[in-house]
């Protein structure tokens, strides 16, 4: 089995403070900024997209600070988005399932209790749709009807190395994607940890669906990762801190599968 590259891209970030970033705030309040992040895993003669972040519309909307187009990233390490194959969608969330027109000729994989639970009861209340865009639940289900969405219920294998396995806790069917690189298996959590202090203190992100989901959940990360240093958080500025760049000169795009700079 031939191991993987895998890519980080930052296209956002949000200034925050730490009492933002944990369920029942933070004692120690201070900033704790936000990056948004994008993943690249790259094979030998295949690429797969994790995640399709928000564009810079969305970014105002939001009032996040936008940073860097996915595109103009995913052309720098040399992948058209145009003849990409395959985006694995961890969640609905806004900064993870915007870009509509970016992947034209891909096939989703999310998981089937992702899409139940953006389509269903919950986006009835408020507090529960928040993080959700009409538009991007709106632009799934015409994925669904056009043939291109992959639904998977739990574990399941993409491609030799490259699997993706239900979590839960954040949203009902978020999902991490655990693929074989040359330092063993690395897990892109998503967020299923926004952070690692997320994991290391086991206090999660205040918004979430079931915190014992959430909690339990960094566990299953850690036995579906070769070692600590190979999960890799959502949201986490340090992840930038901690691996080198893909490419000398170039910022906010590191090489997650590389020795890293720095142990987090």
């Amino acid at each position: 089995m031939q191991p993987y590259e895998v890519y980080a891209i930052r296209y956002a970030h949000h200034e925050r403070r730490a009492s933002q970033n944990f369920l029942g705030g933070d004692t120690d309040d201070g900033p704790m900024p936000m990056d948004y992040f994008l993943w690249a895993i790259k094979g030998t003669d295949s690429v797969y997209i994790v995640d399709t972040g928000f564009d810079q519309t969305m970014a105002r909307k939001r009032g996040r600070e936008f940073l860097l187009a996915p595109e103009s990233a995913l052309r720098t390490l040399g992948i058209s988005h145009g003849e990409v194959r395959d985006v694995i969608v961890t969640h609905l969330h806004h900064d993870h399932a915007g870009n509509h027109a970016l992947f034209p000729n891909a096939t989703f994989h999310l998981q089937e209790k992702e899409m139940a639970y953006a389509t269903g009861k919950a986006m009835c209340h408020c507090c529960m749709r928040l993080p959700y865009e009409e538009e991007d639940v709106v632009q799934m289900v015409r994925r669904v009807f056009a043939g291109r969405v992959r639904f998977h219920n739990g574990a399941k294998e993409i491609a030799p190395g490259l699997s993706v396995h239900h979590m839960g806790g954040h949203t009902e069917g978020i999902q991490c994607v655990r693929v074989y690189t040359r330092r063993g298996y690395l897990v892109l959590a998503s967020d299923v940890a926004h952070y690692y202090a997320n994991m290391e203190q086991e206090r999660p992100f205040p918004f979430l669906t079931n915190v014992l989901d959430s909690v339990e959940a960094y566990a299953r990360l850690r036995a579906l990762a070769s070692e600590d240093g190979l999960i890799i958080p959502g949201h986490d500025p340090l992840v930038l801190k901690s691996f080198p760049p893909a490419i000398p000169g170039i910022e906010g795009i590191v090489r997650l599968d590389a020795d890293p700079l720095l142990k987090a």
